[in-house]
């Protein structure tokens, strides 16, 4: 990495993993692409980066980053002049009134520097008829303008917009690396191995959950169900309204974060995005718990096959209840079952479901 690079790295550091990204990104800061599309997992911190690239972009230090650079501080608060965040003009989509406004903002010269960015946090709510209103001007931006965009897969754009960015893929951060992030905010080691457990790879949702003493408990209760699942869809929907009652301290330390850091904004547009993230963060959450769950299924069937099994604190007895063959079939059934939820179905009912399979597995 050259010197440049390392300089402009010193805006990343307070990111917890993605180091391979971070690189990349300090190294095109010099030179960037005219678009960019950032991909991966809700709660990764993918919005987190891109607004970190947009102040390296603009750093009035040219990339010797400091806590004293306003430049940098201005875009974190959202009052850089040289930064248009574009937000969805509804509760679910951005639309075509945005597209044209951003194309117009898009033609405007710089205020203070050389380039202006586009950042468009939630791109995987444009409408079709948005994203084909920006395409020309994706495509052929004037010299100072970048777009930096936002979204879970390239799938949630049209391919004539994707195809013309940069793409840049953001995976889950591993166990050890979360936990070694949260220690260094202060966090004392269990909690932070605890937080770090239950995130599923997602530093946002880690540092939401990093103070809160419940986390061990949801794990727990998670790790429980296969002990507790009968055919009976009763007793299935009593298990997922426990589960549910399980996580409800966890969603609100989630929700007094994210009201938090827009304490000092209550427009319309800030709280419908509040809205979204927080529905997005609950359902990572119940996702993170069917992994938990999908983990002691597959622990039931290497255990049996002498290999090594990732949630040490279970009772080894218990893993030998269930058949390798069974364990195998229930842990692709839990994922089944987050690809359900990701279809937005109603989670209440999908784990009924689940959980009902599973009994009758048992």
């Amino acid at each position: 990495m050259n010197l440049a690079a390392i300089g402009h790295l010193k805006v990343f550091s307070g990111v917890i993993g993605h180091e391979r990204v971070m690189s990349l990104l300090s190294n095109e800061i010099t030179q960037p692409a005219h678009a960019y599309l950032f991909v991966g997992p809700n709660g990764v911190g993918k919005a987190t980066v891109a607004r970190l690239f947009a102040a390296a972009l603009l750093c009035a230090d040219s990339g010797e980053h400091n806590e004293q650079c306003s430049s940098c501080r201005r875009v974190a608060s959202g009052n850089h002049p040289d930064v248009l965040a574009v937000e969805a003009d509804g509760a679910s989509s951005l639309g075509v009134d945005q597209a044209r406004s951003t194309i117009g903002s898009a033609n405007m010269t710089p205020v203070e520097g050389m380039r202006k960015i586009i950042l468009i946090a939630e791109a995987g709510l444009m409408t079709n008829s948005a994203a084909n209103a920006l395409l020309k001007t994706i495509e052929e931006p004037t010299a100072s303008t970048m777009f930096v965009m936002v979204a879970e897969s390239e799938n949630d754009l049209p391919a004539t917009v994707a195809s013309r960015c940069r793409t840049v893929q953001f995976g889950r951060v591993s166990e050890s690396d979360l936990q070694a992030g949260l220690e260094k905010t202060g966090l004392e080691v269990k909690q932070a191995q605890n937080a770090a457990r239950i995130s599923g790879g997602r530093p946002g949702l880690a540092l939401a959950l990093a103070t809160q003493p419940d986390v061990a408990t949801f794990r727990q209760a998670w790790l429980s169900v296969p002990s507790r699942v009968t055919p009976k869809p009763g007793e299935a929907f009593r298990l997922a309204e426990e589960l549910s009652l399980v996580s409800e301290p966890l969603m609100e330390a989630i929700r007094e974060r994210h009201e938090g850091e827009e304490s000092g904004s209550d427009t319309k547009a800030v709280r419908q995005r509040r809205e979204r993230e927080i529905k997005r963060a609950s359902q990572a959450l119940t996702i993170t718990g069917l992994e938990i769950l999908a983990s002691w299924y597959t622990d039931a069937a290497v255990a049996q096959f002498g290999g090594e099994i990732r949630n040490r604190d279970v009772n080894a007895v218990d893993l030998v209840l269930v058949r390798p063959a069974t364990a195998v079939r229930n842990a692709d059934m839990v994922l089944d079952t987050v690809t359900a939820l990701r279809a937005n179905q109603r989670q209440q009912l999908v784990l009924v479901d689940l959980f009902t399979h599973l009994g009758v597995s048992a």
